[in-house]
């Protein structure tokens, strides 16, 4: 068997002359010739022919180039929907830090505007601390003697009163709340100008005692401070008279009442320190 030599994988340079120099004339004749000539008709016959084949292959591959392109597409829609989930959880936080502020703002608002009705100093606080059993109906509050407060100050909101102080440090005070059960506070019936005591109760609930007026109460009665005892200044709203039981024969009716602030939400309040209250926290305020 006859194995190619050197001379032979080289290939033959006549034929390549020949290939080229024809390559050459073919060209030249191409341009030179109309477009009504051989060459130009040959080319578009052979254009014809392939032009189907040419449809087919574009026909299998559009599905590939589409499923190339949405996957491309999908890289870049993932990373703009981080973007954007980034975005809305940044937006939310703001809205909600804005609404956050425009309600503590309302609040405060409503707090301010009580000491030139009562005409009286006060001092804004929040709420630090809460009762941590049933037992003990206190709040504490950032505000202390640094600011004037003093014990027997007392508390109240926007919706009414809350308490007293009853233990003052430099920064922060101890408030008794009018539900604690040993806390008790003279108030009137604001339409009939009659006398009682509402007193707190283990329960947190309000009821209205030593009532010395002629006629039961009603429910929807508003309370107000009386003023007796020096603790509070006269006309601070107490709650509401929400349910009245007859006592029988010679016995008081049961009252029970309603506090309109909602002390267990309560985040924001008010310490009355132009007041002058009684020195002695206990009993009867």
């Amino acid at each position: 068997m006859k194995t190619p030599t050197a001379e032979t994988r080289k290939g033959n340079p006549v034929l390549l002359a020949v290939l080229v120099v024809a390559s050459l004339v073919i060209v030249s004749v191409y341009f030179r010739e109309g477009v009504e000539g051989p060459l130009h008709g040959s080319r578009r016959g052979l254009l014809f022919l392939t032009t189907p084949f040419v449809a087919a292959g574009n026909v299998v591959a559009m599905p590939f180039e589409a499923t190339a392109r949405w996957f491309a597409g999908l890289s870049v829609n993932r990373e703009e929907l981080q973007t954007l989930r980034a975005q809305n959880a940044e937006m939310r936080q703001a809205l909600a830090t804005a609404e956050e502020q425009r309600q503590e703002n309302a609040r405060l608002r409503a707090l301010v505007k009580l000491p030139d009705a009562l005409k009286t100093g006060s001092v804004a606080a929040h709420v630090i601390g809460r009762p941590t059993d049933s037992w003990e109906g206190t709040i504490l509050v950032d505000r202390g003697s640094a600011d004037g407060v003093k014990t027997g100050t007392p508390v109240i909101a926007a919706e009414g009163l809350i308490g007293q102080v009853s233990v003052v440090a430099p920064h922060s005070s101890k408030v008794r709340l009018i539900t604690d059960q040993s806390s008790g506070v003279s108030v009137l019936v604001q339409s009939t100008r009659s006398p009682g005591v509402v007193r707190g109760s283990v329960e947190g609930k309000l009821t209205l005692e030593f009532y010395a007026g002629a006629e039961p109460p009603k429910p929807g009665d508003v309370l107000i401070t009386s003023g007796l005892g020096g603790a509070y200044p006269k006309g601070l709203v107490v709650g509401d008279v929400a349910k009245v039981v007859s006592g029988g024969a010679g016995m008081p009716p049961n009252v029970e009442v309603a506090s309109r602030v909602r002390i267990g939400e309560i985040e924001e309040v008010l310490l009355m320190v132009g007041a002058q209250p009684s020195q002695v926290v206990g009993g009867v305020e």
